[in-house]
């Protein structure tokens, strides 16, 4: 699942909240901060450090993540569904680290520690492919083509290949979007930042086509050490510019996590679950008398079951008004946080169904691909890691055609611009109609190798990827402008990395799905050319079509919510 180059005028104002939303609540340390360092820090002229390091940490992920299935069929033995399972569960974890990064920045230590120690963990690993690919001891002697022999790895060798993938995995999570923070924390103004975000997504987008064409094209045609070797350089070169602008940094002080905000709500409200709740406002405890009048009638009454949080007992506050037992009182503001976490839950699950059947996708298309006749020349063979490359092409054309010419159009027609939920909506149909051409490709491709000598040309999977990579330039700024608007303040900060999540659980359902089909059908066997896999993407349709149905019911659900809430005084969809 890819990320997008050009979020267009209106996503990267939504993205400069990432860095933007901790300014206020940190604006006070950063003035006594910019006067203890002499006003040196942060702006313009860390600009290249940032950006430098980014591209080439995007570069080295690259590198070996788009080209792992194929380095897993031929130097490994693994079996190709196999393969297709360990790429699922890397692309999983590289998706969920980022929140495991983001918690620990935000709660203890700082951007600069876990970018520091992501940039080398993945080092780390990267020299550990490295010598798989390039010490004969560390992997199995290559196949006898004219047996079908195929020796196993050893123990040994799978536990030094996993230990390099886990470490990669690890580093590339802790670096993700943590450093995206770190880069929009460095400027004040909003103006600023967004230009500092459009820099950084054409920077990973950069970085991404020349890893996934450069550098799969040496691993595929010179040698997997030569191209896990850059990998590893430029790795290290990335480490070595962010530390040489250490001195340039702006540095925030980590706040705590907003996660134990809600822990504590659930805390207290079970502690409290058998007194009796006040209808008075001024029986419940709030930040400050202009918090009590922002929270709507309507809103205390929704999930009242957990206003017994806020609601102060005797023991609960101490003389000068401050919270005496934290895990047995919050303020109203805290409690109706976790309020519209579980409002918008459903609406975030049905993200989750959106992509796993890309993710599903993703992994069968390159066993096709396999099998398929890559040759746009005589000469030139497309390398398969690099085919993923047209998802992030077409949503790259896609995202200015979106944002210059098609919402202009939809708001001069409709007096209004298109919602994030309607571009979600949007979304799922074009990946629902991406799996229905999947579907048609792959019984053709079956036809072709049950019928024929001749492989059917690899270009015929070109259109379902460019369906993906358009139906990606709605789903995902829809997904992002989303959490911004509806996320509570004090969790927008790691909104990105929910995003993320989400598409982190999609390769995990879809792992877990091809292993269910494989348990109990006949049709992903290890050679595809004797299965059917087109009923597997006729499969996905079906589910995709049975989300798009809980997608409208959640979206019906939510606006109904909020409108009768009172949009007032919520954070407010404009879906």
């Amino acid at each position: 699942m890819n990320m997008h180059f050009q979020l267009g005028q209106e996503a990267a104002t939504e993205l400069q909240q990432l860095g933007c939303n901790m300014d206020a609540s940190l604006s006070v340390d950063r003035d006594a901060e910019m006067l203890d360092s002499g006003g040196n820090r942060g702006g313009w002229i860390i600009f290249l450090f940032i950006i430098g390091t980014f591209m080439c940490l995007t570069l080295a992920a690259g590198g070996w993540q788009s080209n792992l299935i194929v380095y897993l069929i031929q130097e490994f033995n693994v079996k190709s569904i196999d393969a297709a399972q360990v790429s699922n569960v890397v692309n999983g974890c590289t998706c969920l680290f980022p929140i495991i990064g983001a918690i620990i920045a935000d709660s203890f230590s700082g951007c600069f520690p876990v970018i520091l120690i992501s940039s080398c963990i993945s080092f780390l690993g990267l020299v550990l492919l490295v010598l798989t690919a390039t010490l004969d001891s560390l992997r199995p002697p290559s196949c006898d083509d004219r047996l079908s022999l195929c020796e196993t790895p050893s123990e040994s060798q799978f536990a030094v290949l996993y230990a390099g993938i886990a470490l990669a995995s690890i580093g590339l999570g802790g670096t993700r979007f943590t450093i995206a923070t770190m880069g929009a924390s460095q400027f004040d103004k909003p103006e600023e930042q967004g230009i500092f975000f459009n820099w950084f997504f054409f920077a990973m987008y950069t970085a991404s086509v020349i890893s996934f064409t450069a550098i799969v094209y040496i691993e595929d045609n010179v040698s997997w050490g030569l191209g896990y070797g850059l990998c590893a350089l430029v790795n290290l070169i990335g480490l070595l510019i962010f530390l040489s602008g250490s001195n340039f940094y702006r540095r925030d002080k980590p706040q705590g996590s907003p996660f134990v905000n809600i822990v504590r709500v659930l805390v207290a409200s079970i502690r409290k679950r058998n007194v009796l709740l006040s209808s008075r406002s001024e029986d419940y405890h709030h930040h400050n008398d202009g918090e009590a009048k922002m929270v709507p009638e309507t809103h205390k009454k929704s999930l009242s079951f957990l206003n017994g949080a806020a609601l102060k007992t005797e023991g609960d506050l101490k003389p000068d008004g401050s919270i005496a037992k934290p895990w047995s009182l919050c303020t109203f503001q805290q409690v109706e946080d976790l309020k519209t976490v579980i409002r918008i839950f459903p609406l975030w699950s049905s993200s989750i169904f959106i992509s796993t059947p890309i993710a599903i996708q993703s992994s069968l298309t390159t066993l096709q691909a396999l099998t398929m006749d890559r040759r746009i020349v005589s000469h030139f063979k497309i390398p398969v890691g690099s085919l993923l490359v047209l998802v992030q092409l077409s949503t790259c054309i896609s995202l200015p055609i979106i944002d210059r010419f098609l919402y202009p159009v939809w708001k001069k027609l409709t007096n209004q611009s298109p919602t994030p939920l309607q571009r979600l909506g949007i979304g799922h149909v074009l990946n629902i109609i991406s799996m229905v051409v999947s579907a048609l490709v792959e019984s053709r491709r079956l036809k072709t190798a049950h019928s024929s000598t001749l492989p059917m040309l690899v270009m015929w999977l070109f259109p379902q990827l460019a369906l993906v990579g358009i139906g990606e330039a709605f789903h995902f700024p829809g997904q992002l402008q989303l959490c911004y608007q509806e996320f509570p303040a004090s969790l927008r900060g790691t909104a990105t990395a929910m995003v993320a999540m989400t598409i982190g659980i999609a390769f995990y359902m879809g792992t877990a799905l091809i292993g269910l089909v494989r348990r109990v059908t006949g049709w992903l066997p290890d050679d595809i050319n004797q299965g059917r896999l087109d009923n597997v993407y006729w499969m996905v349709v079906v589910i995709g079509a049975l989300n798009f149905g809980y997608y409208l019911s959640c979206a019906k659900l939510y606006k109904h919510q909020n409108v009768s809430e009172g949009v007032e005084g919520s954070s407010g969809s404009d879906g």
